[in-house]
């Protein structure tokens, strides 16, 4: 990576905790008091809008805030020209097809309306969506015909369909590897979500899934042995919620599990470790 392939999209508190100077190397842009409507749940109109103003803005590498945000990685992908896959790493799949459009649980499918998607391949979700009957509400159809794919960990006694692939701490490096076979030499856009690291590695305003840092440092290093890492992005870690909406505040509050106020001190010793191996592993640089 290069001086200026990097911008940090400060949407939110999320990395207030960081000491004065670690994200000094990066672009930013202050967009907080807009990001307010966007968080959780928005409007086409909304994100269209944020889209216009920050076109100029947009890199190929964005570290941002909180997991509420994470639908805007759709929004990050549209500077791309050529067709690549999107590669997520997530505690949870983001796939519902429920209304509204816009929104953190459901920004795979809006990811999946930009032609050049070739693939969007989803690890390490440990939540219930991909349990019955909640997967009923994941976006089958592509997942059926292969443009999803989505490898949850294997929950308990579960019983999955031949359209989601299960993983243990035993097969998913063998499983991620024979997929990177599948697309050598491709380009991949890396999207990762805090949430999917395990409690004691990340604290996030979601349910922690299984992955540790190592396992991530494992894959991306895997994957650029494999193919052309053109982008990623990273959020996920913990911020206080700030709402525009009286809507974006209520079904926020429904449903984010109930959680505690994180100390600044457990945010320094468990996030910015997180972001201090993955940032440079994400963007190929040697070291943050």
């Amino acid at each position: 990576m290069v001086r200026g392939d990097s911008v940090f999209f400060q949407t939110d508190g999320a990395w207030d905790f960081a000491p004065e100077g670690k994200l000094a190397g990066l672009e930013k842009a202050d967009v907080r008091e807009e990001s307010k409507a966007l968080r959780f749940v928005t409007t086409a109109g909304r994100i269209e809008a944020f889209a216009a103003r920050h076109a100029e803005r947009l890199r190929p590498f964005t570290l941002f805030g909180s997991g509420d945000f994470h639908h805007l990685s759709a929004v990050w992908i549209r500077q791309f020209t050529e067709p690549f896959v999107l590669l997520s790493f997530d505690n949870h799949p983001d796939w519902d097809i429920r209304p509204p459009k816009w929104s953190c649980g459901a920004w795979i499918n809006r990811a999946l309306e930009n032609r050049l998607v070739q693939e969007a391949s989803i690890w390490g979700c440990g939540n219930f969506e991909c349990d019955f009957p909640w997967r009923l509400l994941g976006n089958r159809a592509a997942a059926q015909t292969g443009r999803l794919t989505v490898q949850p960990w294997a929950r308990g006694k579960t019983n999955y369909p031949a359209w989601l692939s299960p993983l243990t701490p035993e097969t998913w490096r063998p499983d991620f590897l024979h997929w990177l076979e599948r697309h050598d030499g491709g380009k991949v856009y890396v999207t990762i979500d805090l949430d999917c690291l395990a409690s004691g590695e990340a604290v996030t305003n979601w349910e922690n899934g299984r992955f540790t840092c190592d396992d991530l440092l494992w894959a991306l290093a895997a994957l650029r042995e494999k193919a052309q890492v053109i982008g990623g992005d990273l959020c996920g870690t913990w911020a206080p919620q700030e709402y525009a909406t009286t809507f974006q505040r209520l079904a926020g509050w429904f449903d984010h599990p109930a959680m505690e106020t994180p100390s600044r001190e457990t945010l320094q010793t468990r996030n910015l470790p997180a972001l201090e191996k993955l940032w440079p592993a994400l963007t190929g640089e040697g070291k943050m």
